[in-house]
């Protein structure tokens, strides 16, 4: 079979302060870098990715394999215009010049929005399906946190999406879109596919497959009598229409795959409540992790800075919890990564050892988000190069530029040059910081930290310190989605009343706004 594959990723935060340009898809950030034709074959080997996954299907199943282009960028704000037309014309010339195929694989993302696209996946797969007509199978492999549309499901012959979070199984999600690709190549039918909307939203932290309800949520996919089935979550942060979580689901009959979408769409509206979860504040989440490391157990208590997850678009540089530890006189603690490329040059000219005064971190967007000025001794210098072998990251090789760590009295600051999320334990290594020997870990992540650092924790607390990326989605300025969509669970339901507050009009909302009240009777099973 003669399959072409390609990838382009991105998780967009339509809030967020800094859009994806070119050179963010060449560089990777905490990705690996951009690669193209036989190279992907070997960059990506042995790396935790959809792509990777399909590769080794392929490589099992003898596939003639056309790779073109794989190419990912941290979540940011909108990819810009420039950046989503060049990588996608390139795909597809190399799709154009690979004809004729039997098969196309995609390693997609599922919530990209470009500065002129809201359903960035969607204007991909139209594109692919220009090029290769409607008797080619095409499937992509997807995040769970995808906002899914109608017409990207209409596109695509299979849709197959993460089941955990963290995100462990991404290349053995790239093998299940693989295979069924493979499936349709062979036996020259494409299953019958059913796709639900449902109408709450989940902060992301509570997401996590490793607690209830989303354990049991998706352990339950397992459980579906169909070829395959999907739950997407959804990413929160996206002001558009298609933000919010999705089924699919693809059965030997149209019967079966409507069932299987049924019962995930309702067991994911069952769960509701079961998603409230508690958070602190900065101070009080040092407080309480100081007072449960002099407690009984073992191991780091774990803070996560969820507001500044460079994983949903945070810059991962803001101060809140930095502060919340000096004040609190914090002894045995670490925070990372702090992105201060200015604060990290600084650091290796006064050299290892030196004491200096330095201004580390803070965010102009956010108020009172100032750089912390303090004191610091420079105790390890790096050129933030290090290989991440948790179960997130996988084996990736990082390149966080110049690097330092820097200690103000009982609190060590891994700062760095570039950002990446702060999902592997060896990212504190490498500037020598040994996070099994700490008493406090703050990391700038939501959810992915899991993978590594809960095996070590002796208690995992989510902090709702000031940062770009809202803890409840509740919070953000949405003008766009669909009416009805509850922005959190059991919370307020997006309406003209929502619309009105976050984007004052003088001419009052549109008519088609007008039309809709505040209810969700009609969202609560939605087919879209």
């Amino acid at each position: 079979m003669r399959v072409a594959v390609a990838g382009f990723l991105h998780e967009t935060n339509t809030f967020a302060p800094v859009r994806a340009d070119l050179a963010a898809f060449q560089f990777g950030g905490g990705y690996v870098p951009m690669v193209r034709g036989h190279d992907m074959m070997s960059a990506l080997k042995g790396v935790n990715l959809g792509m990777v996954g399909a590769l080794d299907v392929a490589r099992e199943l003898g596939w003639d394999v056309v790779p073109i282009l794989w190419t990912a960028a941290i979540p940011s704000a909108h990819v810009t215009r420039d950046a989503f037309e060049t990588i996608a014309e390139e795909i597809i010339t190399g799709l154009r010049a690979a004809l004729p195929l039997d098969g196309v694989f995609l390693d997609l993302h599922g919530a990209m929005v470009a500065e002129h696209l809201d359903d960035g996946e969607g204007e991909i797969a139209r594109r692919v399906r220009d090029v290769v007509g409607p008797d080619v199978p095409v499937t992509a492999a997807l995040d769970l946190h995808g906002n899914i549309s109608a017409g990207f499901v209409a596109q695509v012959d299979g849709l197959v999406g993460f089941r955990t979070y963290p995100h462990v199984d991404m290349a053995d999600t790239g093998a299940s879109a693989a295979r069924l690709l493979d499936r349709m190549m062979t036996t020259g039918t494409r299953p019958a596919r059913a796709f639900r909307c449902m109408s709450y939203l989940v902060p992301i932290p509570f997401q996590t497959t490793d607690m209830e309800p989303a354990r049991g949520l998706y352990a339950g996919l397992a459980h579906q009598d169909v070829i395959s089935a999907s739950l997407f979550m959804g990413f929160p942060a996206a002001d558009i229409a298609d933000c919010g979580p999705t089924a699919v689901a693809y059965g030997e009959t149209q019967a079966e795959a409507d069932r299987a979408a049924d019962a995930i769409a309702a067991a994911y509206m069952a769960a509701e409540a079961g998603f409230d979860n508690v958070t602190f504040s900065g101070p009080e989440a040092v407080a309480t992790a100081m007072r449960l490391a002099n407690g009984a157990g073992s191991g780091p208590v774990v803070i996560a800075d969820t507001q500044d997850n460079p994983g949903a678009g945070g810059v991962s540089a803001t101060t809140g919890l930095l502060r919340a530890l000096i004040d609190a006189d914090t002894q045995g603690a670490a925070i990372g990564l702090i992105v201060d490329p200015a604060a990290a040059a600084q650091a290796h000219h006064a050299g290892r050892g030196a004491t200096a005064r330095f201004r580390i971190g803070g965010h102009p967007g956010l108020p009172d988000d100032a750089p912390v000025e303090v004191d610091a001794v420079v105790e390890t210098l790096s050129d933030g190069r290090l290989h991440a072998t948790g179960p997130y990251y996988g084996g990736t090789m990082l390149d966080l530029g110049v690097s330092a760590c820097l200690r103000i009295g009982g609190v060590r600051v891994v700062i760095t040059s570039r950002i990446a999320q702060m999902a592997d334990r060896a990212m504190f290594r490498f500037a020598g910081v040994v996070p099994e020997d700490q008493a406090i870990l703050v990391v700038k992540s939501s959810t992915h930290f899991r993978a590594d650092f809960a095996p070590i924790a002796r208690e995992i607390l989510v902090a709702r310190s000031p940062g770009p990326m809202p803890f409840d989605p509740a919070d953000l300025p949405f003008t766009r989605l669909r009416a009805g969509l509850r922005l959190s669970p059991n919370g307020p339901s997006f309406g003209a009343a929502r619309v009105d507050a976050a984007r004052p009009d003088p001419g009052g909302p549109s008519a088609a706004v007008q039309q809709h009240d505040q209810t969700d009777t009609q969202q609560r099973k939605l087919i879209c």
